[in-house]
């Protein structure tokens, strides 16, 4: 799926190519954690150790080509699977082999925490956002089982332009869809994407999402001056996906969004903190719970959930069966690694 230069270019930024179409990387938050310098946000709100996390994709494509995203050019465009379906052992095996792999050198570092270095290897959570659209993968639940079998917990990131595949999904620790614009127009603009109902199929995995029991969460990529105007129009979506979370998060002025956005355009944390405040004045069945400044991303949660954080055990116990919902594996405190 990827030229030869394409994948040099991605190996010189720390990337690692898994077979086919998918790809590793390590998070700096979980450099971050190693070092004893603290996790990532989704640390903070929902308990998952960034050390023994991995972040990667099952496939390189994407749908949109949107104006906000740092990676620019480094993963192709597409509306459908071409090429080449690797079997989801085979992308779990390779890619925790080269996640560790690039984690080798913290054996040695001296101001690494010894407790993290000893637990990265075991790694209990993946993060499938890295880049391209990882639920177009056509084994998407085969791998999420194969994860969880091997008691890992899944938070799986889509734009929202495959609501078949979400519509399929049969049980992962918490999907997310990314709503990045209030409007046909302003989706358009922000989004850039390849589908001409790119808008319908927004609002069909909306629909979608609301009609699912295991956690979700709709992100809001806040660009200022750009999509920050229209709250009754992100009311709307809210209304319409039922998400047990939201996260409002700040634009980042870096990578390739440089040739598209200024950084005017990139909002400080009190700017998202702000916006939150006004928001959730309109959200009448949603409480803001945690914030992470470092991230400018503040997280809400519906109030009908029992807690924000994860019950790993209780996760995978229900995996396990098959069906997981959300308010039997949430809880009011930080709980132990499944």
């Amino acid at each position: 799926m990827l030229s030869l230069p394409q994948v040099r270019e991605l190996e010189k930024q720390q990337y690692r190519m898994v077979g086919n179409h998918s790809a590793v990387k390590v998070c700096g938050w979980t450099k971050s954690m190693i070092r004893g310098k603290g996790g990532c946000y989704k640390f903070a709100f929902y308990g998952i150790r960034s050390h023994q996390c991995m972040q990667m994709t099952t496939s390189m494509f994407c749908a949109n080509k949107c104006t906000f995203c740092w990676r620019g050019e480094k993963a192709p465009v597409s509306k459908t699977w071409y090429g080449s379906i690797d079997p989801p052992a085979q992308i779990i095996n390779e890619a925790l082999e080269k996640h560790l792999g690039l984690l080798d050198g913290f054996k040695g570092y001296p101001n690494a925490s010894k407790t993290a270095v000893k637990q990265m290897k075991d790694i209990r959570h993946v993060a499938l956002s890295l880049t391209g659209e990882p639920i177009s993968y056509p084994l998407i639940n085969e791998i999420l089982e194969e994860f969880h079998k091997r008691r890992i917990s899944t938070f799986l990131v889509t734009n929202a332009q495959f609501p078949e595949q979400i519509e399929k999904l049969k049980c992962v620790t918490q999907l997310y869809i990314s709503v990045d614009a209030p409007s046909k127009a302003k989706l358009k603009e922000v989004d850039r994407p390849l589908f001409k109902d790119y808008y319908e199929r927004m609002l069909k995995s909306l629909d979608v999402m609301a009609k699912k029991e295991f956690r979700t969460c709709i992100r809001l990529t806040i660009i200022k001056e750009v999509n920050d105007d229209d709250l009754e129009g992100y009311k709307q979506m809210i209304e319409r996906g039922k998400p047990d979370f939201i996260e409002v998060k700040g634009y980042m002025h870096v990578g390739a969004s440089r040739m598209f956005l200024e950084r005017k355009n990139m909002p400080l944390h009190e700017d998202i903190r702000i916006w939150s405040k006004k928001f959730a004045e309109l959200l009448p069945d949603y409480t803001i719970v945690g914030e992470h400044p470092q991230s400018r991303v503040v997280c809400f949660m519906r109030k009908a959930m029992p807690g924000q954080y994860i019950d790993f055990p209780k996760f995978l116990e229900l995996a396990a069966k098959g069906h997981a919902k959300a308010e039997e594996y949430s809880s009011p405190k930080i709980m132990p690694n499944g």
